[in-house]
């Protein structure tokens, strides 16, 4: 059954008061025609709930805008949602793909993460290419997806809405790694969920890494809102010789403020015993205390590190919540501990991430309860780090 506006339908009756489901719930095709956005297609859906979200098919099947009754979960930065046609990935020594960066998710690989890096090619066997030049976070956001379908899926009374594509990160005499994404959503629901496969489409041995830039901004996220994880322990923080300069721990938001400087940490959540690992923000104070959040559930042994980004400078507020592959240090780090994954031809790794509309404070309320019976994170707002470095395999 089918739940619109408190109440449960069957598919005969939502066909019979309306002569298309699009009055209530769907995925439309549109194209973006102005400004640097100009030539991207977009597919949104509507859920029927309230939730509505951009999905932009040529920036590697993104989510763009993400919002529930009208209200704004995702991050809109300065930069806007760019053609990728614009973007220049060698740019500003690495740091041109920030002029791409905006929206609720950003992906991020497929066979680099965080910062610049330059690391041998000597496994593509090609003499001139001596080096493998990365900047930051990789280049998949920036591709242009091929879609492959899209629409409404009945089954019963249930209907599942949903998109397919494949997004290509391929060269000559270097990766063909391939992005299979499918996003679907049921009707009446505020969740939505990505299924991703990563393909290694070519025959050299290439590695993969992978990380979800999750960014969630006003009304969400304000004064006072709350980052909440099981936390088991704070690995390490980019800022830990000058933690309390800004006023801001890692718990709390402040409102936003003039130059502040970004402040990342990178934390080792607890699963529970189904191997899932739940975190989110949320604010109480939203709407008189009506509340408002986010929840986002990764698998651990898919995104087994976890980093929490705040950028609370005024104009491009926002926090970030990244599951990924891989340990804050990035890549020479992954390759010092034998923890870079490395995929032969064939080879996949997939990925299943859940998004959920908390939209009232018991919802909150019972995320919360169930973060602390996996692990209760840290109560202080500086917790000292403990540069533990799990090992990932």
């Amino acid at each position: 059954m089918a739940t619109l506006y408190r109440r449960s339908f069957t598919r005969r009756e939502i066909a019979q008061r309306a002569g298309m489901l699009s009055q209530f719930a769907g995925v439309r095709l549109m194209t973006l025609e102005d400004g640097v956005e100009r030539g991207i297609r977009m597919l949104e859906f509507r859920t029927g709930s309230g939730l509505r979200f951009t999905v932009l098919v040529d920036r590697a099947f993104d989510i763009a805008d993400c919002e529930y009754c009208g209200a704004a979960i995702g991050w809109h930065s300065p930069a806007g949602f760019r053609h990728p046609g614009l973007h220049e990935y060698e740019g500003e020594g690495g740091l041109a793909w920030l002029r791409s960066f905006s929206g609720l998710l950003v992906t991020c690989g497929l066979d680099h993460i965080l910062f610049m890096n330059s690391d041998s090619a000597e496994h593509y066997h090609y003499r001139p290419r001596k080096s493998v030049d990365s900047s930051i976070h990789g280049r998949i956001s920036t591709i242009p997806g091929r879609l492959l379908s899209y629409g409404e899926n009945w089954d019963g009374d249930e209907c599942t809405l949903y998109c397919e594509g494949i997004v290509q990160q391929s060269t000559v005499f270097g990766e063909d790694l391939h992005l299979s994404r499918r996003i679907e959503a049921k009707v009446g629901a505020s969740e939505f969920t990505i299924y991703d496969r990563v393909i290694n489409h070519g025959f050299y041995r290439t590695p993969h890494m992978y990380c979800y830039h999750i960014n969630i901004g006003h009304p969400v996220l304000d004064e006072g809102s709350r980052y909440i994880a099981p936390i088991r322990e704070v690995t390490w923080a980019a800022h830990a010789e000058t933690y309390k300069a800004q006023a801001v721990g890692y718990t709390s938001a402040s409102k936003p403020q003039h130059n502040f400087h970004e402040q990342v940490w990178e934390h080792w959540l607890a699963a529970d015993s189904n191997g899932k690992v739940p975190f989110g923000v949320v604010n109480e104070r939203f709407n008189g205390g009506q509340g408002l959040g986010i929840l986002i559930e990764v698998n651990k042994d898919e995104f087994p590190c976890h980093f929490e980004w705040q950028n609370f400078q005024e104009g491009q507020y926002v926090i970030g919540v990244e599951p990924s592959t891989n340990h804050v240090l990035g890549k020479p780090f992954a390759k010092k501990r034998d923890e870079l994954i490395w995929l032969e031809h064939a080879a996949e790794r997939s990925y299943a991430t859940r998004f959920e509309v908390l939209g009232d404070v018991k919802a909150i309320q019972q995320v919360e309860k169930r973060i602390r019976a996996i692990a209760e994170q840290p109560t202080e707002d500086y917790p000292t780090p403990t540069d533990n470095w799990e090992p990932l395999r």
